[in-house]
């Protein structure tokens, strides 16, 4: 599949086209022949939305999994790939993936795998999956504790973005999409940086975000045609997320609260600010920028055993390279390097900035 699929905003326009392509001879879909993805929480709230839209919809077979992280395994995907058998899935199936980044990555590797591969669509609900994981063909489950290490490059038949599930998010759950945001600016287009600043982070789901969402949209696409496979610009997108993705690991599997994606994305980037002030150029008023903005969120303290055990999770990182743990660093606000490696003493040293008020 061609990673320049077609991405449908907002309006009733992408319905529309999105009923054509059900009804389009040329695209051999049969609505009995399709499986609509969801989790509890989208089967309650966003499954009777979509249906409004599309009521032949109500012919498909609905396949519902439990929600969270903690779902994104092989053993969920085994139970996905049983209910395609037992409605007699085939290579003309078409699966929609109605969720959050759980629910699309995880759709998204299902259908990569099964029968060699069968067709999607994406239809993100949360502003993380809208703006982040719907974006740019990664399908992806975690083994065991550690993230997305299992997973394909596979791309949608189409991508519906529809703002009007945001209405029935929790605001935790806008603040996680908008840490995704605020890094979009981060590595690629200060004045986006800028534009996200004059909407703090807790503030609540509004409509000029609209443009806000479909701005952040366009950069991460923009990276993602330029490096569909990751080869090199598009490892840029990593900023934050080596030691963002080993906080969310470990805290899967601790005893402590789990932490969002977003929130252990903004703890990453803070902690990955520092390093680049210390050996990237970062000037220390860009750190003090961004610490500022993303502190806005409630951070989590990690003591010096964690940060042990973090460093182990890092280890294991996909993006590492002959055995060296690999970061994607800031230069200066809209400008970011990748393949930077770092001292283990300076990753120690950065997550006292998560818990320092002043510098």
């Amino acid at each position: 599949m061609d990673h320049h699929r077609k991405i449908l905003f907002f309006n009733e326009e992408a319905y529309k086209e999105l009923k054509n392509y059900f009804f389009n001879n040329k695209n051999q879909v049969d609505i009995k022949n399709t499986f609509i993805l969801v989790d509890y929480c989208t089967y309650k709230h966003c499954l009777p939305i979509l249906l409004s839209h599309i009521s032949s919809l109500e012919e498909s077979h609905v396949i519902k999994i439990s929600s969270g992280e903690k779902e994104k395994n092989i053993y969920t995907c085994i139970q996905i790939w049983k209910n395609l058998e037992i409605f007699k899935a085939n290579r003309k199936s078409l699966i929609i993936n109605l969720g959050g980044g759980v629910i699309t990555d995880i759709g998204g590797f299902v259908a990569s795998i099964f029968k060699r591969g069968v067709r999607f669509i994406n239809i993100p609900t949360t502003l993380l999956g809208m703006v982040d994981a719907s974006i740019g063909c990664k399908t992806g489950i975690n083994l065991e504790s550690i993230k997305n290490e299992i997973g394909t490059f596979y791309c949608p038949e189409l991508l519906i973005i529809d703002t009007n599930f945001l209405k029935t998010l929790p605001e935790k759950e806008m603040i996680s999409g908008m840490a995704e945001m605020f890094k979009h600016g981060l590595i690629a287009d200060k004045n986006f940086w800028m534009d996200m600043k004059k909407n703090p982070m807790k503030n609540k789901y509004k409509n000029q975000w609209n443009h806000l969402i479909y701005q952040s949209i366009l950069i991460k696409n923009k990276i993602v045609k330029k490096d569909p496979k990751e080869k090199g610009l598009r490892k840029i997108l990593n900023f934050g997320h080596t030691i963002g993705h080993a906080l969310e690991s470990y805290f899967m599997n601790s005893k402590k609260e789990k932490l969002l994606h977003g929130i252990a994305i903004s703890m990453g980037m803070i902690c990955e600010s520092w390093i680049s002030y210390k050996i990237n150029g970062l000037s220390i008023d860009d750190f003090k920028e961004i610490k500022s903005i993303l502190s806005s969120v409630v951070l989590e303290k990690v003591s010096n055993l964690e940060i042990d055990k973090l460093f182990f999770i890092m280890e294991h990182d996909k993006k590492n390279e002959k055995n060296k743990i690999q970061f994607s660093l800031l230069k200066k606000i809209g400008i970011c390097s990748y393949n930077c490696q770092v001292p283990y003493s300076l990753i120690k040293e950065s997550f006292l900035q998560i818990q320092k008020s002043k510098l």
